[in-house]
């Protein structure tokens, strides 16, 4: 299993590339309870929003360090849906 990260259009998965780089963007996702509206994709710019059917919300994007990470959770904290999850997207690229 390595490390997902994005750059430049592409996606890395090699565990190397974060030992290498690790100020360099992650991709996270973050798990709410609740369905978000499409209204809210500009609120949370930048991250895939997808309706689960057991009424949860996946967000999932790229996230530039550790201090946007917080502001992405502040703004879901804002939302007063309960947060169920966070969590740094590490897979095989089989599975992409």
């Amino acid at each position: 299993m390595g490390l997902t990260a994005y750059t430049g259009g592409r996606i890395m998965c090699d565990e190397r590339y974060s030992i290498a780089y690790p100020d360099h963007p992650k991709i996270y996702q973050i798990r709410i309870a609740g369905h978000l509206g499409q209204r809210w994709r500009n609120w949370f710019e930048g991250f895939v929003i997808t309706l689960e059917a057991n009424g949860e919300t996946l967000l999932t994007g790229l996230v530039v360090d550790q201090a946007a990470l917080h502001g992405t959770l502040k703004k879901v904290r804002d939302l007063g849906l309960p947060l169920i999850s966070v969590r740094l997207v590490t897979r095989d690229c089989a599975d992409r």
